[in-house]
């Protein structure tokens, strides 16, 4: 196994230095790259047999110049950086790594929502202004916090985040309605499962946790939102992609939507200046959600076991079907 040779592309996405490449490096012999740009790849990745990825574009073409790669491990959830089709025709085996930052994006997404209840961060530069130490009273609010309990929080995308944000939502007093595409197992008994117009007409807090596909892509357009309840909050923490951001400030603007709280762009990095930044309700920050040390230290040690199982000849993890040459 020490003759395997890895290439990682984009190390310091996972991994800017407060872990370890241990795991790969007793697999066999690993070279990492902190990022690579796309016409890096192939000289990059040459005479490697397999290659760790996270962001980095995985084409067609750029898979047919590297023969030597037959395992592509993806250091994510999502696999859409790789072309499918393309890895399976030249029988190169693709393998992601599931659930690993559940509790760390279900914990972003109240992060975002808690935030926004309490109006935390204007006040907290309130104080910092010196409007306390100037107030006649022992109190102030700028705009007066909200209380969740007793809220209705929607959730679009009931799968193990979704689960894990319906669980904290029900500790916090909210009644929790769901909806999801295909079957799965059962609901949780404190959550009622709801067709999409119900849900959002019900719904104070509509969060998003699906995933981005050919057919949902700004599946959040101006049609979505005029079907939300007037002034509801909209949480993303899943894709960019599924959010037509010029429908999301027109509804803030009008105060159709009371607020965006999102930690995803539909590209990232996204381009300075974007309408949604100027956006006084809407609250973004940099796909940090899955970003806890202990979230990527377990992806790491998953990516690192579906490796090893692929090299012993077991199935972990492969989301495609490769063609055996």
């Amino acid at each position: 196994m020490k003759d395997v040779k890895i290439v990682v592309l984009d190390g310091d996405c996972a991994n800017p230095g407060d872990l370890d490449w241990d795991a790969f490096r007793a697999i066999g012999e690993v070279e990492v790259f902190p990022c690579t740009a796309a016409g890096e790849v192939v000289k990059r990745a040459m005479g490697a047999d397999v290659l760790i990825d996270n962001k980095v574009e995985l084409t067609a073409d750029i898979l047919r110049a590297l023969p030597s790669v037959k395992y592509i491990g993806l250091l994510s959830t999502g696999y859409n950086v790789v072309d499918l089709a393309a890895a399976d025709r030249l029988g190169v085996t693709v393998t992601n790594v599931p659930s690993y930052s559940t509790m760390s994006v279900a914990q972003h997404t109240f992060a975002l929502l808690l935030s926004h209840a309490g109006r935390v961060g204007e006040h907290v530069d309130s104080v910092r202004r010196g409007d306390w130490s100037r107030c006649a009273n022992f109190c102030y609010w700028l705009r007066e916090p909200i209380e969740l309990c007793g809220k209705t929080m929607g959730i679009i995308g009931y799968g193990e985040i979704g689960r894990a944000v319906a669980s904290i939502a029900h500790a916090l007093g909210m009644n929790v309605l769901a909806n999801r595409r295909s079957r799965g197992a059962a609901a949780q008994p404190f959550v009622r499962m709801a067709e999409l117009p119900e849900l959002l007409a019900q719904s104070d807090v509509v969060s998003l946790h699906c995933s981005l596909n050919g057919g949902n892509a700004h599946m959040v357009d101006a049609a979505f939102l005029a079907a939300m309840k007037r002034g509801a909050v909209l949480i993303n923490t899943a894709r960019g992609g599924l959010v037509d951001e010029d429908a999301v400030c027109d509804a803030l603007e009008s105060g159709a939507l009371g607020a965006y709280l999102a930690d995803v762009c539909e590209h990232e990095p996204p381009e300075e200046g974007r309408r949604i930044f100027g956006e006084k309700d809407a609250a973004l920050t940099p796909h940090i959600a899955w970003a806890s040390r202990e979230a990527r230290g377990r992806l790491l040690d998953e990516a690192a076991l579906n490796l090893a199982a692929w090299l012993r000849g077991e199935e972990r993890n492969v989301v495609n079907s490769p063609r055996k040459i």
